[in-house]
């Protein structure tokens, strides 16, 4: 079972999803909105968001629909939704290590994933923010939308409608793990290009080599072929 609310406005879908849980016995509840006030992203950092122009979109999932580990869930998750989006737009979209989604070198979403015991049910609480009809992103030079990157308009209920079914049929057909690292690894932004790279408050060039199963980036710099975790380097881009 599954269930998708909506709605006109809240400060963050990934804690308004829990007054929707309470009496839910769903594996899978789902809740968006166009007008977030508050939305979060990686690492603490704020979710700039437009109303009535995107999608903040959360998926409340019982952990014990998955199995593998939580950088796997992580992965998959941002496999799922480069997918959605790449069908849509009949366009390359890929996946920045380790979860943003890239179409035409701009981010087009974000994907915050929280861990949580609500009413003693453990969930996988997935918080996904997409820009698909924002024009102009002034304060982020790195960001951009849906119709910025490919000139489409799509209706924002559709998008978010379609986009949670198509999320629950994914992870309601969960592939193997060596699966989802292959999908992550075809789809990863700037794998085997030339990159600058910040590391140490130092910038130097390195090449994206593969992402692994400990939720790692190895990536070949001058120094030699090195793995990282979130947050020890910076893909400049």
């Amino acid at each position: 079972m599954n269930d998708l609310f909506y709605v006109n406005e809240c400060s963050s879908t990934n804690d308004e999803i829990t007054h929707f849980l309470l009496y839910n016995s769903s594996d899978f509840t789902g809740l968006y909105t166009f007008s977030q006030t508050n939305g979060r992203g990686q690492y603490g950092n704020r979710w700039i968001f437009t109303s009535e122009k995107n999608l903040a979109y959360t998926l409340a999932v019982r952990s014990s629909v998955f199995h593998y580990s939580d950088f796997l869930f992580n992965y998959y998750t941002a496999i799922c939704t480069r997918q959605y989006i790449a069908n849509l737009t009949h366009h390359k979209v890929e996946i920045k290590w380790p979860n943003d989604i890239i179409l035409n070198r701009k981010k087009i979403a974000g994907i915050l994933i929280e861990k949580k015991n609500i009413h003693s049910q453990p969930y996988f609480i997935i918080g996904i923010g997409i820009n698909i009809l924002q024009e102009t992103f002034d304060e982020i030079s790195n960001a951009g939308s849906i119709l910025t990157q490919t000139g489409e308009k799509f209706n924002l209920k559709s998008f978010a409608e379609n986009f949670h079914q198509f999320l629950i049929e994914k992870l309601e057909n969960i592939p193997s793990e060596g699966d989802i690292l292959n999908q992550l690894n075809s789809s990863l932004f700037r794998k085997n290009i030339i990159s600058v790279f910040e590391l140490n408050n130092t910038r130097q060039n390195g090449i994206i080599r593969n992402a692994d199963e400990n939720g790692k980036i190895w990536i070949e710099l001058e120094s030699g072929l090195q793995s990282f975790s979130l947050k020890e380097i910076k893909l400049l881009y």
